[in-house]
């Protein structure tokens, strides 16, 4: 899964910024929270990863496309990277992430290019600022929502399947099996949701599922998704719509989104 569409959260110290995935909805879940020296990671990575240090090694770097479903509100350096140019082949790109996909996040040594894993990587490293609850239940609620958004619905309408669906078959069908599989999803999610949302998917306060859904959401207006169906996921799109961080995050507010003329 790879985020992309920018979701600012303000929860308390915590404001998560931007989600990032091509045509994928997941919030680029990377916080903008003070970093400390003592959070610094000491983890290894392959050499294939390894990346030049930049002059501000202590600054978080990312990667990623202003389409893209999967960002966080941690201070960080904002690396576009247009897939319509098809940048994310560049060898420079290729040596962050072989699989080509956005968002990449690159904390010193660390080079991390999965949008749940950056996810759950800084919700290690920033301990004090969580979007994961910490009773177990809700937790794995949050967990199960993001899990499904991110890997059942997601991954299955992003850019290049769809580019390999037209390709074989036509755009029509590259519609239909979109909206099949968003749909498949949103009718699980609904029935996941509809007993225990309360403001937001799984709390008065918006959480990590809310993260992923948020972007998806937005994402399935995109197919013509009839969102008359699924009435809670309805109801937490207005919620969405009209929280700051939500607007702050959408993807025509990022750095590297197309101006109108």
């Amino acid at each position: 899964m790879h985020l992309c569409n920018r979701v600012r959260f303000e929860l308390g110290a915590l404001e998560a910024i931007s989600f990032g995935l091509d045509l994928n909805p997941i919030p680029k879940l990377i916080f903008t929270l003070p970093t400390s020296a003592s959070a610094s990671a000491s983890t290894s990575t392959p050499p294939f990863f390894q990346v030049e240090q930049m002059a501000d090694s202590t600054k978080l770097q990312l990667y990623s496309y202003w389409r893209s479903s999967s960002s966080h509100r941690l201070e960080y350096e904002y690396k576009p990277v247009n897939l319509l140019k098809n940048e994310q082949s560049s060898p420079e790109f290729v040596k962050l992430n072989p699989l080509k996909y956005v968002p990449v996040l690159v904390d010193g040594d660390v080079v991390i290019a999965d949008s749940f894993v950056i996810t759950l990587y800084l919700e290690d490293k920033y301990p004090d600022h969580p979007l994961l609850p910490k009773d177990l239940k809700n937790k794995a609620l949050n967990l199960q929502v993001a899990s499904i958004v991110g890997s059942s619905i997601q991954p299955l309408h992003n850019l290049g399947v769809l580019n390999y669906i037209e390709g074989k078959l036509n755009s029509n069908e590259k519609v239909a099996w979109a909206q099949y599989h968003i749909n498949y999803g949103f009718e699980a999610l609904e029935k996941l949701l509809k007993d225990v949302a309360g403001k937001f998917a799984t709390s008065d306060e918006a959480q990590l599922a809310d993260a992923f859904l948020a972007p998806q959401i937005l994402t399935a207006s995109r197919f013509e998704i009839d969102m008359g169906r699924y009435p809670t996921l309805a109801r937490l799109k207005e919620a969405y719509d009209e929280h700051p961080a939500f607007i702050a995050a959408l993807p025509t507010n990022q750095p590297d989104a197309p101006t109108s003329s």
